[in-house]
């Protein structure tokens, strides 16, 4: 008899079916988990489940029964793997599963800012039509996506669907090379280039030690077309007071962001500061969250598990 503990059911949609491995176990769900809290409640549990719980060093120690953390998601940065390792636990994520919802969720940003939707709307509310008296106005700005260039940082499968739906567009792409590196591969662009030419720029890499902070101040003083930013990856990719600073000096155009560094953030963070420009879209994590991908990603999360207890572990972490 298995036991499972899942520390953060709360993260996943309360419609999504989360069925029950098909082995004999013990099933313990809590909504959510605080820091503090995460070291008791996986202290004899054979199995863990956390989409945001983190599993750190001080709380691995004591739970000498673990076996497999099955990661309700594919980044791993709330788990301290070299921990983790070395107390023979093996760690599995989701892959593949948001290949539609967060390209979606790319593009509904990157429109809604081009095309001023959100400000439109808001005119409207206030009576800005009838006051106008006649068939339109033009008080926002309206750009094509169309003909423009599309900088895309981190090529990964999010990013190659990315760039498929902007050549659907007719939009020119700019792959991004590696940060601080002259060896670019083929098909790439240098990483400043990018950040010169790009009307729109969008992230989709991970967050590590070498992308973290990767757009800062220097980056969006290379940005000459003054650009849109959008970054459904990782909150921590982008210096947030970097950010608010660019915007102050119109450095970029726009900001369309589904992640914070933290989260939530705090009231009085740079994001939060932003979020009420009319040129700030500011989603709270959800790009991953359609309906079809978060059922996609409860199961294959549960396949994990069943794969890992048959011998046969996939998507094995490090």
């Amino acid at each position: 008899m298995k036991k499972i503990v899942f520390l953060d059911r709360d993260t996943l949609s309360p419609e999504t079916v989360v069925r029950p491995p098909a082995f004999p176990h013990e099933l313990i769900v809590h909504g959510r988990t605080a820091p503090d809290e995460v070291a008791d409640r996986i202290a004899d549990a054979d199995i863990v489940i956390s989409n945001k719980a983190p599993l750190r060093r001080e709380s691995l120690a004591g739970a000498r029964k673990l076996k497999l953390i099955a990661v309700a998601a594919t980044g791993t940065d709330i788990i301290d793997l070299d921990c983790a390792a070395k107390q023979g636990i093996r760690v599995s994520n989701i892959r593949d599963y948001a290949r539609h919802t967060v390209p979606e969720h790319t593009f509904a940003l990157m429109l809604a800012l081009r095309r001023s939707l959100v400000s439109y709307r808001q005119s409207v509310l206030q009576g800005r039509w009838q006051e106008v008296a006649q068939v339109c106005f033009f008080d926002h700005p309206i750009a094509d996506l169309g003909g423009s260039t599309l900088g895309i940082i981190g090529n990964g499968t999010l990013g190659q669907a990315v760039g498929r739906i902007a050549e659907a567009f007719g939009m020119r792409l700019l792959i991004a090379g590696r940060k601080g590196t002259s060896d670019i591969k083929p098909g790439q662009t240098p990483f400043d280039e990018v950040l010169r030419r790009a009307d729109v720029i969008t992230l989709h890499c991970p967050l590590n030690a070498e992308t973290r902070g990767i757009i800062g101040t220097r980056e969006f003083a290379l940005m000459e077309k003054k650009p849109i930013l959008i970054n459904t990856g990782r909150g921590g990719l982008v210096d947030e007071l970097a950010l608010e600073q660019a915007l102050e000096k119109d450095q970029i155009a726009a900001a369309g962001f589904d992640v914070t560094d933290g989260e939530p953030p705090a009231t009085d963070s740079p994001m939060m500061r932003i979020a009420a420009r009319p040129n700030v879209i500011l989603t709270p994590h959800v790009a991953w969250a359609s309906r079809e991908a978060v059922q996609a990603l409860a199961d294959q999360l549960i396949e994990n598990i069943e794969l890992f207890i048959a011998g046969t572990p996939r998507n094995v972490v490090g």
